[in-house]
């Protein structure tokens, strides 16, 4: 299969029975503003680029939503059990965007989508969800032609201050992306001038 485009990438996905299994999965929460996001998405593209017959096993399935009126750590892990007797199989995670700022040590995100586009890299800022009548949407807020042509890059947010470019770097070295995906191009940041949080 080609992938070009956004809409390339939707296709893939619904061919794909597991992964449509855990949108369904994830949509029986209801949860507000929810999406299935980062290697969940990332890592399928990368093996179907490189021609993988097998998954590359992923840590977890990380779920996001977005709820300001409940940001209480033990909701998510109440949700997580309920995935899990939904699909054990399944690694979940789940967060709510709605606090993680706080975590992160940054300021509030707007939305799941913005917290999205606060990811490390490009090819990870990348959420599946599904609309009322049941299609697949895909969120991309730093576009698809990075991790379409299996480029590793920090996302705009990430290059802004020496603290975030440690930390992409940091996880460029620990994930080793490029010792599973050998296609991958990985992109270093060179220096930051230092700007106030």
């Amino acid at each position: 299969m080609k992938l070009q485009t956004a809409q390339d990438i939707i296709q893939l996905v619904l061919a794909d029975e597991w992964m449509v299994e855990i949108l369904h999965n994830a949509n029986s929460l209801n949860l507000p503003d929810w999406w299935v996001c980062a290697g969940f998405v990332r890592s399928k593209i990368w093996d179907t680029l490189h021609g993988f017959n097998e998954r590359t096993p992923m840590p977890d399935v990380d779920v996001i939503y977005f709820d300001a009126a409940i940001i209480d750590e033990n909701v998510e892990k109440q949700l997580e059990q309920k995935l899990r007797r939904i699909n054990p199989q399944v690694p979940w995670s789940v967060k709510n965007e709605a606090r993680m700022h706080v975590v992160n040590n940054i300021p509030p995100y707007a939305s799941s989508v913005d917290a999205i586009s606060k990811f490390p890299e490009t090819a990870t800022a990348l959420g599946l969800t599904l609309d009322k009548q049941n299609n697949v949407i895909l969120a991309a807020p730093c576009g698809v032609q990075d991790v379409l042509n299996a480029v590793l890059k920090p996302t705009p947010y990430f290059e802004q201050t020496e603290a975030r470019a440690a930390i992409y770097e940091d996880r460029v070295v620990k994930k080793n992306w490029k010792s599973i995906w050998d296609m991958v191009t990985v992109h270093h940041i060179e220096h930051i001038e230092q700007t106030a949080e």
